[in-house]
């Protein structure tokens, strides 16, 4: 793989997560309301991606273009990323940064292996493969090691 530094920019997204899933889950810890902190984030998030979107667009889209998307995908994607996060905040103080991390990483996956094999969401198709599968047991056999109370 040439794109190295996509990878290290898919690293670091990792790290962010974490980073940011501890420090809001604090903050609902300190709150005493993880739906607060959720708001919280997402406001910050949204307003920053306003200022990201206002300083590098270069054209806003057309009105024909803005009839072309489907309903469900004005509303998907941000109704999963709040009960993503949400959950990511409540469950952190709950059972720990590490085990939230953890399963949540099993969940991705599991889920993108399966989306990334039937081309789900109009993403290039990325066929299971027997190496493909021998790779993920492996990581869910870290998953269960790292989680094994011995």
């Amino acid at each position: 793989m040439n794109n190295w530094y996509l990878l290290f920019l898919s690293f670091s997204v990792g790290v962010m997560v974490v980073m940011q899933g501890g420090l809001n889950a604090r903050l609902g810890v300190i709150l005493d309301n993880s739906l607060l902190a959720t708001s919280v984030a997402l406001i910050i998030s949204s307003s920053f991606t306003v200022i990201a979107v206002l300083a590098t667009m270069k054209q806003f889209p057309t009105v024909g273009q803005l009839r072309t998307v489907p309903a469900y995908m004005w509303v998907s994607g941000g109704m999963l990323s709040f009960i993503a996060v949400g959950l990511f905040y409540y469950l952190i103080p709950r059972i720990g940064i590490s085990t939230a991390v953890t399963f949540g990483l099993t969940g991705q996956i599991l889920f993108a292996a399966i989306a990334g094999h039937f081309g789900w969401f109009g993403m290039p198709l990325e066929p299971v493969s027997v190496r493909r599968v021998i790779g993920m047991v492996i990581m869910l056999l870290g998953v269960v090691l790292t989680k094994l109370k011995i």
